[in-house]
């Protein structure tokens, strides 16, 4: 599975040291049906990059280069603004952050 995942991450490098990630780099830290939950760690010098909700399915990938790069469901790519936005959102919330949960759920 870490093979698979390091596809994920082949084309990346440690911003602290520049050295690539490799399987080594990647904990797997829970397993559901469609879904795993991976922390990235740099294995040369330790910086921790967090974790990421991974979806998987069943479909076999013999050369990383055949991947089809798509679009899901037709929306722009997260820019770096969002990423920005979304940080500023988080790093704000306080005791009443449930307000902004949705009041109806059915």
């Amino acid at each position: 599975m870490k093979k698979k995942l390091k596809v994920l991450f082949s084309n990346l490098c440690c911003s602290q040291c520049r050295s690539e990630f490799d399987e080594d780099s990647i904990y797997i830290k829970r397993r559901e049906e469609g879904l795993i939950v991976v922390q990235l760690v740099c294995h040369n010098c330790g910086k921790n990059f967090g974790v990421a909700f991974v979806g998987i399915n069943n479909i076999e990938v013999k050369d990383p280069n055949e991947l089809p790069l798509e679009v899901q469901n037709g929306l722009d790519p997260i820019s770096s603004d969002d990423v920005l936005d979304a940080h500023k959102f988080i790093k704000n919330l306080d005791e009443h952050w449930q307000d902004y949960l949705p009041k109806d759920v059915s």
